[in-house]
C-alpha cells in the first residue's frame, strides 16, 4: 500500500498550522498522531484491509505474518493489538497498548518490525542510560515514579515472563492511581522490539504537541517548541523516506538469485568435451 499525496497532504496540513509545544516527560505525552504508525507501516509496504469509512483500522505485513489493529471503540482499555502468526523457525508473539500511549513510541516499536535486529540486544540498557530507577533485576521505574516496568512470569505453570508496562496517576502511600496507558507484550515478542519500544519510552527529547492536544496528565511540562511547524512535518516525511528505502533493500534481498557454484559452472562445456 503506497500512501497517496492526499493522505501526506492531510498529514501536513494538520500539523503545518499547528503551534508545536515541547512535550515531557514522553509517558505523559499523550497519544499524538496515530498517523506516526499507520504512515510509517504502510512505507514499509504494509496493506489496509479494513473498511475505509470505519473507525478501526487493521493493516497486514506484506507476508501476511503481522496485524496491526486499532480500535478506539474497543470495548477493553488496548486500543491498539499487534499479532505474529508463528512460521516454522519462530513462534507467534502478541502485544497491546492503551489509549493514551504516545504514537511515536508505538511507532519506534513498528518501525523495529520492518528493520533488520540488531544483535542480541538487551531491552534495560536505554533505561539504565536515561536514570530509571531499577528496583530490581526485572523492574524499572520512571524518575518521576509514574511509569513502571515489570518482567514477571504470566502465570506459575509458564517459564518464560512477559512485559508489563503502566503508567499511573500519582497515589497515595503504596497504592497507585488510576491507570493512564499500559503495554503488555507477551512471552514470545522479540527482544529487539521490546528494546526499540524502550529506547523511545526513555529518550529525554520531548515529543511535539499542538497547543491544546491532550496529553497523558495534567504534570505534563509543555514549552513553546525551537521547532517550526514545517520542520515537523518534515522529519515525518524524511522518516517514511527512510522506511521505504528499507523495505526496497529487504525486498531485493529477498527476491537476489542465488549465485551459482564455480564448480557447477564448468559441467557444461565438461559435457560437450
Amino acid at each position: 500500500m503506497a500512501l497517496s499525496e492526499r493522505q501526506l497532504a492531510a498529514f501536513a496540513d494538520k500539523h503545518a498550522w499547528q503551534i508545536p509545544f515541547d512535550t515531557s516527560p514522553r509517558h505523559l505525552a499523550g497519544p499524538g498522531d496515530a498517523r506516526h504508525v499507520t504512515h510509517g507501516l504502510a512505507a514499509a509496504g504494509w496493506s489496509a484491509v479494513s473498511d475505509p469509512l470505519s473507525a478501526e483500522i487493521v493493516m497486514h505485513s506484506p507476508d501476511l505474518r503481522h496485524h496491526l489493529q486499532f480500535d478506539p471503540q474497543s470495548a477493553t482499555s488496548a486500543w491498539w493489538r499487534l499479532r505474529a502468526e508463528h512460521t516454522d523457525t519462530e513462534p507467534g508473539w502478541y502485544a497491546e497498548f492503551g489509549e493514551l500511549l504516545p504514537a511515536e513510541v508505538l511507532a519506534a516499536f513498528t518501525d523495529a518490525i520492518t528493520a533488520p535486529p540488531p544483535q542480541q540486544p538487551d531491552p534495560w540498557q536505554p533505561l539504565n542510560s536515561a536514570g530509571w530507577d531499577r528496583d530490581s533485576e526485572v523492574t524499572a521505574r520512571s524518575p518521576d515514579s509514574m511509569c513502571h516496568i515489570e518482567l514477571r512470569p504470566l502465570s506459575e505453570f509458564r517459564d518464560r515472563p512477559s512485559w508489563h508496562v503502566e503508567t499511573h496517576e500519582p497515589g497515595n502511600g503504596e497504592f497507585t492511581g488510576p491507570r493512564i496507558w499500559h503495554a503488555y507484550f507477551d512471552e514470545h515478542t522479540p527482544t529487539h522490539l521490546v528494546g526499540a519500544f524502550f529506547t523511545a519510552l526513555a529518550d529525554r527529547s520531548p515529543l511535539q504537541r499542538g497547543m491544546y492536544e491532550r496529553t497523558g496528565y495534567h504534570s505534563a511540562v509543555q514549552e513553546p517548541s525551537s521547532l517550526r511547524p514545517q520542520q515537523v512535518v518534515d522529519a515525518h516525511t524524511a522518516r517514511l523516506k527512510t522506511l521505504r528505502a528499507q523495505a526496497r533493500s529487504a525486498r531485493r534481498r529477498q527476491t537476489k538469485p542465488a549465485s551459482t557454484p564455480a564448480n557447477a559452472r564448468t559441467v557444461p562445456s565438461a559435457a560437450r568435451r
